[in-house]
């Protein structure tokens, strides 16, 4: 018998993807930093679009928007994000927000589906004033004096004065509530190349790594580039350059198949051309969905640290400033975007772990959470040249849609 149930529309996810697309676009991507006005643009594109698919809802205290439905029945929530990195990608977030809102005018209005999809965006998963500030203020991990405190790490703005500007000062934030839903579920590119790779539509996200940041600083002696010999230095710079090489030599024995880590900025004191650097720090980060993993490679760290404080010239010390622990995805969220992928994708799909953080890790401690993700051209994300094949985005969007409606009807 032939299928009747209604499908995802592309060309109308198309349409919405390029509408949020010409909101802060620049060269082929996008830069549409939290709060910025293209941010709050997207906002509120989002909230008008909201009753198209029976849902209601306005942005919240913090920058959030949670679309509900009066419709009976249970509830599954999708989304992500409508911020995006500096000068960066068109499809980074809102992809996943597209999706969710094409199940929503999809299943809201389909009277043989139980329940419906609400529709969540969650603000600054980027990072732009904290560490997915939106959707842990939704699971309740978001102190008023975090917000307090937190500034833009562009142009240390504070948070207090952006939401004000935003006209959000004062407002509840939204908060989760027990029972309501059964399970998260969100989209986006995969941002890396094993699917396109592999000529595969459909990413099943089986976990996502926990990331793990420190601060590295080292401690040597501030002195004239000129008149200081060589032999008698205590030079911070060089002793952070040589224990980058020396991470990568002996991680490699210690690591996890997946592991990766990354020295993401480096600021040397004073950093002037004609003064020996008196003091060095490095922001260094470790990805892995195994904490024993992680906890091997912090021993390894610490005792690394050590040995170069021992030997000299200069002193290091490690301080870990982040811990983020994985999250593992639903097997029944993940056998239903497999089944929706075998019917609506020739079941090109993969299980696989994502190597990025999502506000899905966020909401898989408080709900059951699945992740979907399409492939990405060249791997390439976090830079305005991201992209996705037209017919991957659209298949995508079907498979979504389907396995929304296989979850509802579990």
């Amino acid at each position: 018998m032939p299928d009747t149930k209604p499908h995802a529309n592309g060309e109308r996810v198309l349409a919405d993807l390029h509408a949020l697309r010409a909101l802060g676009a620049y060269k082929t991507g996008v830069h549409k930093p939290t709060f910025s006005e293209p941010h709050r643009q997207s906002l509120d594109w989002l909230v008008r679009k909201l009753p198209d698919a029976g849902l209601t809802g306005a942005i919240d205290g913090i920058g959030n928007i949670v679309g509900k439905s009066a419709k009976p029945g249970p509830k599954l929530l999708a989304g992500s994000h409508l911020e995006s990195q500096n000068y960066a990608g068109w499809l980074d977030g809102p992809l996943g927000v597209v999706y969710a809102l094409e199940a929503a005018r999809v299943l809201n209005a389909d009277p043989s589906v139980k329940g419906a999809v609400e529709v969540a965006a969650w603000v600054d998963e980027e990072g732009h004033f904290g560490s997915f500030l939106g959707s842990r203020s939704y699971v309740g991990q978001v102190g008023e004096a975090e917000i307090d405190t937190a500034r833009d790490r562009t142009n240390g703005r504070a948070m207090r004065d952006a939401l004000a500007d935003m006209g959000l000062a004062g407002r509840p934030r939204i908060a989760s509530e027990p029972g309501r839903h059964i399970g998260y579920l969100e989209a986006h590119i995969e941002q890396g190349d094993t699917l396109e790779s592999g000529k595969l539509a459909i990413g099943v996200v089986t976990s996502i790594v926990g990331i793990w940041q420190y601060r590295i600083t080292f401690t040597g002696e501030q002195n004239h580039a000129g008149t200081t010999r060589m032999a008698v230095r205590k030079d911070a710079g060089l002793a952070l350059a040589k224990f980058c090489v020396a991470i990568d030599e002996q991680f490699p024995a210690a690591c996890g198949p997946r592991t990766v880590w990354t020295t993401g900025r480096i600021t040397l004191d004073p950093g002037a051309p004609s003064i020996i650097p008196g003091g060095a720090e490095m922001l260094f980060q470790i990805r892995d969905d195994d904490p024993s993993v992680i906890a091997r490679l912090e021993q390894l760290l610490d005792t690394m640290a050590d040995e170069v404080s021992a030997r000299g010239p200069c002193t290091v010390i490690v301080e870990k400033i982040r811990t983020g622990a994985p999250a593992m995805m639903n097997a029944g969220f993940q056998d239903a975007i497999e089944a929706a992928s075998k019917a609506l994708a020739g079941g090109r799909s993969l299980r696989m772990p994502s190597g990025a953080g999502h506000d899905a890790q966020m909401l898989a401690t408080v709900m059951p959470a699945g992740m979907l993700f399409v492939p990405s051209i060249g791997g390439i994300s976090h830079h305005w040249t991201e992209n996705t094949d037209d017919a991957d985005i659209v298949t995508g969007a079907q498979v979504f849609v389907d396995a929304c409606r296989r979850i509802l009807a579990r």
